[in-house]
């Protein structure tokens, strides 16, 4: 794939694969922290995940804050049902999205510049944010969550939702390319609602230190990605995505202690 320094992103490109190859990005960094070969693949456009409805729930709220609906309704008429009407998960994120226009203050947080592009560069990786709403004095990301409930995580336990999805991570690269832009270090928030019978909302403020400690460990991985996107380092399998799943060639028997010892 070949990269370009003229490419100039935009809410129509800024998902495409000539922006995927010359940016790193939250999402892709993640996808690359659970499994570097599925990443990879999603790259080189050998593999593409499904988009769930858990997914375009939240997409469909989005679309609705960042005035995008109309757009997002066309591609996807999967929401519709053969009567033209929505499907009722899409009926619930009409309800999610009267709840939140209810109050002032999550309004308060929403009504910043929306879908604001910026680039910058970490540890000379070029980096790629879009923000929902971009304040003077704040970084707001809107999320449609199940719950606010605890998520366990395998070797960490039981995790606040905002870090068990790591949106603590997104607001330190968020931060420190708005930084490397305005000359400000903006503190992030999470304006938060979920998709329960009775949503719930909150606003929360992700600490400094938070956002200080998941910056470096972005600062540390990302040269090891940035290697693997050019193809220097070879990306391993996790062996438990879909992506391994699929394209899994067996080579021998499994010994029975082997499941045993995981």
């Amino acid at each position: 794939m070949l990269l370009t320094d003229k490419l100039v992103l935009t809410n129509e490109n800024y998902f495409s694969p000539e922006a995927e190859a010359e940016y790193m990005s939250v999402s892709q960094f993640k996808n690359f922290e659970e499994c570097p070969a599925r990443a990879m693949a999603e790259l080189k456009g050998e593999y593409i995940r499904e988009e769930t409805t858990a997914l375009l729930v939240g997409s469909y709220v989005d679309a609705h804050f960042g005035g995008t609906l109309d757009i997002f309704k066309s591609q996807h008429p999967e929401i519709f049902k053969r009567d033209g009407t929505l499907k009722s998960e899409y009926i619930q994120a009409e309800q999610i999205i009267a709840r939140i226009e209810r109050d002032p203050l999550f309004m308060e947080y929403l009504m910043g510049e929306d879908q604001v592009i910026m680039t910058g560069e970490i540890e000379g990786i070029k980096v790629k944010i879009k923000i929902d709403s971009l304040h003077p004095d704040k970084i707001v990301d809107l999320k449609i969550m199940r719950d606010f409930e605890p998520v366990y995580k395998a070797e960490q336990g039981r995790l606040p939702w905002f870090e068990a999805w790591r949106y603590d991570l997104q607001g330190a690269v968020y931060r420190e390319i708005v930084r490397q832009k305005t000359g400000v270090q903006l503190p992030f928030f999470l304006a938060a609602a979920t998709k329960e019978k009775v949503t719930d909302l909150d606003i929360v403020h992700i600490g400094d230190d938070l956002l200080e400690y998941e910056l470096e460990k972005f600062k540390e991985k990302a040269p090891l990605y940035d290697a693997m996107k050019k193809g220097i380092v070879d990306a391993p399998r996790c062996e438990h995505c879909d992506y391994c799943k699929i394209t899994k060639v067996l080579t021998r028997p499994t010994e029975s202690k082997e499941y045993v010892n995981e």
